[in-house]
This record gives C-alpha cells, sequence and structure tokens, in this order.
C-alpha cells in the first residue's frame, strides 16, 4: 500500500486540512467524475472539460499521493491505466455531498421564475447522488 504524503505545515481547522486535499479548480470535479466509475486518463480529460493534459496529471498524482485515488497499471500492449476513489476518496465525497447540495439550492437563488424542475436537474460537479 502506498504511503499518504502529509504535507508540511500546521493546519488551523479540518476545513483547512480537506481544503489542502481538495483545492484548487480541478480536483472536486476529478472526484466527482470518479465517483461515477473508474476511468482512464482520456475519459477523465473528457469528464473535466476544460483542463489540460498536465494539470490533470499533476493532480491525479497529488490526489493518488493523498490516498485519494487509486492508479492501476495493467501489463498489457498498449499499457492501461485505471483511475478510482480509494475508500478514503469515497469518505471524501460523501463529506463533499453537502456541499454540493448546498450549491444546487443557491444556484437559482434570486432568480424570478427559475423553473423548479430545471431546478432539480443535475448541474456539472453539483449534480445528486
Amino acid at each position: 500500500m502506498k504511503r499518504i504524503v502529509r504535507r508540511p505545515g500546521a493546519f488551523v481547522c479540518g476545513i483547512d486540512a480537506a481544503m489542502d486535499v481538495i483545492g484548487g479548480k480541478w480536483k472536486v470535479l476529478i472526484l466527482w467524475a470518479l465517483n461515477e466509475k473508474t476511468c482512464r486518463f482520456g475519459e477523465l480529460r473528457r469528464a473535466v472539460p476544460g483542463v489540460t493534459e498536465k494539470v490533470l496529471s499533476s493532480h491525479l498524482k497529488e490526489l493518488e499521493d493523498d490516498g485519494i485515488v487509486h492508479r492501476e497499471v495493467y501489463a498489457e500492449v498498449p499499457p492501461r491505466v485505471e483511475y478510482s476513489l480509494t475508500p478514503l476518496g469515497l469518505s471524501l465525497n460523501a463529506a463533499l455531498e453537502p456541499l454540493g447540495a448546498w450549491g444546487r439550492d443557491h444556484i437559482y437563488r434570486g432568480v424570478e421564475g427559475a423553473d423548479a424542475e430545471a431546478a432539480a436537474e443535475p448541474v456539472a460537479g453539483l449534480g445528486k447522488r
């Protein structure tokens, strides 16, 4: 089993420690995509539109180092690599669900006449599990 890397520095609170792991524009969307299914690199890149290969690769490595993502390399030609969430990653996504619910509730806040059905539709990164 891979060793989980702890970043140096004291955290002010648990939120601070969690944000250290999931901070950035793309990590939560990567976690969201991996919560749906195990993905290969190209699938993840398509599931997270706008992320560059370099940033996706870097974030996957960081999430793997933190014990959130598992990287499975298959001894095939051509090589096949799949990414999935570890139990720790699944628990992190479960902890993020209330944040997603808060986001869904507030997306249409202040929008006059917003269709209730449209408000219930999942929004990328905020959909219902």
